[in-house]
């Protein structure tokens, strides 16, 4: 290749390469590190796409119950193994056709456009099971709070999201146990 051609292309080349990387820190500030799922951003757009396309769709938002205890009683170490394995659980629950988020901290969030298969009995079971780190069997529950879109008087997913949260707090008072769906 001459040189003029080259230097002629060399722009072409670094924009290309400036694109990518772009792209790729995009994609990754809308996943957390930590879980692999959604941040609160990502998972907005998505939700609101699904909430257009499927009126009926579930939301849910989720706390893990005591978690502070277990980051002060076996580290932060053993938080993040509890905040991973409440991702995939979680993930796994929504299935390809739902989306799952960390929101920050202890806290998820997740939608699906019908129950289908699955349960709100199935997710309560997944999310209430213990955690193995460094030969420490932790106890671990969730809080969960629902929603139905179409239920509510202005079907938003600002809107939705408050009705789960109450819901879930509503959860969180009856025990780390007694949340189950009635």
């Amino acid at each position: 290749m001459e040189v003029p051609a080259l230097a002629a292309a060399l722009p072409a080349i670094g924009w290309a390469l400036h694109s990518g990387l772009l792209t790729r820190r995009l994609a990754t500030a809308r996943r957390d590190p930590l879980t692999g799922l959604h941040t609160r951003a990502g998972w907005t757009t998505r939700a609101e796409h699904m909430l257009a396309k499927h009126p009926g769709a579930l939301v849910l938002l989720i706390d893990l119950d005591d978690f502070k205890t277990i980051n002060d009683s076996h580290g932060h170490a053993a938080g993040d193994a509890v905040l991973t394995a409440t991702a995939e659980r979680l993930a796994h629950w929504c299935g390809r056709h739902g989306i799952a988020a960390r929101l920050g901290g202890d806290e998820f969030a997740a939608i699906v456009p019908t129950l289908g298969t699955v349960s709100l009995f199935d997710l309560w079971a997944a999310l209430d099971q213990s955690v193995m780190h460094n030969g420490h069997l932790l106890p671990v529950s969730a809080s969960v709070g629902y929603c139905v879109r179409d239920q509510l008087p202005v079907p938003t997913l600002t809107d939705a999201l408050s009705a789960a949260d109450a819901a879930m707090y509503v959860a969180k008072g009856h025990g780390r146990r007694n949340n189950t769906p009635r």
